[in-house]
């Protein structure tokens, strides 16, 4: 009862927080609303007319979410905001489960991941964002493989794909695990994905909306680098050195060092009860720092990595729990509305939110070399 009475609560405060402030917001889900309409009604999904507001997704996506173009704007942006709160509220139980030795109290953990990435989770709903649902997702693979139902892991893993292509990130990490039914199960969804819009636009349309897609990805890609709010490594050297080459090889250099780093964390899960609550933690929180257009609210699919790294903190090494909690609270407090428009800017454009994620990932491996998790 007390259960149902806070899920009611709660969506009477999504709904009120709608009406009041958000439905006039949301403009990232018009970018899906519209290409919903259009793929619902097989049209060309990628139109540089758009400008800013160009469809960047997959085409799978744009099909798996064909239903919302049939709603009016306004009705499908309530659905959506609604939804939204209640995959955060998901999100956030999900997270704390997966912990395979929960060490504080589930109430702590909520509050600690809030003061990290409160600012990412509001600017998602503002945005009207599809974060969440591929967080939730990913979490829940995670989950899958804790309670050994692998097929449904790798479903799960190339769902995420569907809703944002950075979740190719978590395919080879199933493939080395030698589960054949995940590894299977991801392997036979991502040539789903990749064939699901041929059931509106045919194959040859099919390949022609993934070319448009590729090269929507690679025209709009090197604008948003120098953005303040691009967390990316991409973004970080375009920063510190400007476009370029050299940019452009640090970049990769460093990608490279940390996809390493997470295959050194792999290989060192010997004797560890459920290595992938931590190995998946680590993924996901690199994927802002890999993809080039690697907005500062993606981080909020660190969730994970934050109740591992709060469930756990007083295991770390001591000088790096103090810059880990340093870290934390940097990405945390360095909101928008206490600095003022110039000083976060500026704070913003010296890329520190992205070293303090690179803190946070040493961390999460420190767990794992001291056998933490």
């Amino acid at each position: 009862m007390i259960r149902v009475l806070i899920a009611c609560t709660i969506l009477a405060l999504a709904l009120a927080v709608f009406v009041l402030r958000v439905s006039r917001e949301m403009p990232d889900f018009e970018v899906y609303w519209t290409g919903a309409t259009r793929a619902a009604a097989a049209e060309p999904l990628y139109r540089a007319e758009d400008q800013h507001y160009q469809f960047k997704y997959l085409p799978a996506f744009a099909v798996l979410t064909a239903p919302l173009g049939f709603l009016p704007l306004a009705v499908a942006k309530g659905v959506w905001f609604v939804g939204s709160v209640a995959l955060l509220v998901a999100l956030i139980t999900m997270s704390v489960r997966l912990l395979p030795q929960q060490r504080k109290p589930p109430g702590l953990l909520a509050v600690i991941a809030i003061v990290v990435l409160g600012k990412f989770y509001a600017r998602e709903l503002l945005l009207g964002q599809v974060n969440l649902l591929f967080a939730v997702i990913a979490t829940g693979a995670l989950l899958a493989m804790k309670v050994k139902r692998e097929s449904l892991a790798g479903s799960l893993v190339a769902t995420t794909i569907a809703i944002k292509p950075y979740g190719i990130l978590l395919v080879p990490w199933l493939v080395a695990r030698r589960r054949v039914a995940s590894a299977a199960a991801a392997c036979f969804g991502v040539v789903v994905v990749y064939l699901l819009p041929s059931t509106l636009y045919g194959l040859e349309g099919d390949i022609a909306l993934h070319r448009a897609w590729w090269q929507a990805i690679r025209e709009t890609t090197a604008p948003n680098l120098l953005n303040p709010d691009n967390v990316s490594l991409a973004s970080l050297y375009a920063k510190w050195l400007g476009r370029g080459e050299l940019a452009t090889l640090l970049a990769v250099i460093t990608a490279c060092a940390l996809l390493a780093l997470a295959a050194v964390v792999f290989f060192r899960r010997r004797g560890i009860t459920f290595p992938e609550g931590l190995e998946g933690s680590l993924l996901l929180i690199l994927i802002p720092l890999l993809s080039p257009q690697g907005w500062d609210y993606v981080l909020l699919v660190a969730t994970p990595a934050i109740m591992y790294l709060a469930n756990y903190e007083d295991r770390l090494p001591p000088a790096l729990r103090v810059l880990a909690i340093l870290a934390a609270l940097t990405i945390g407090l360095s909101l928008f509305d206490l600095m003022g428009r110039a000083a976060y800017v500026s704070f913003m454009e010296t890329g520190i939110i992205t070293l303090c994620l690179l803190v946070l990932i040493a961390a999460l491996c420190a767990l794992r070399v001291k056998k933490v998790a």
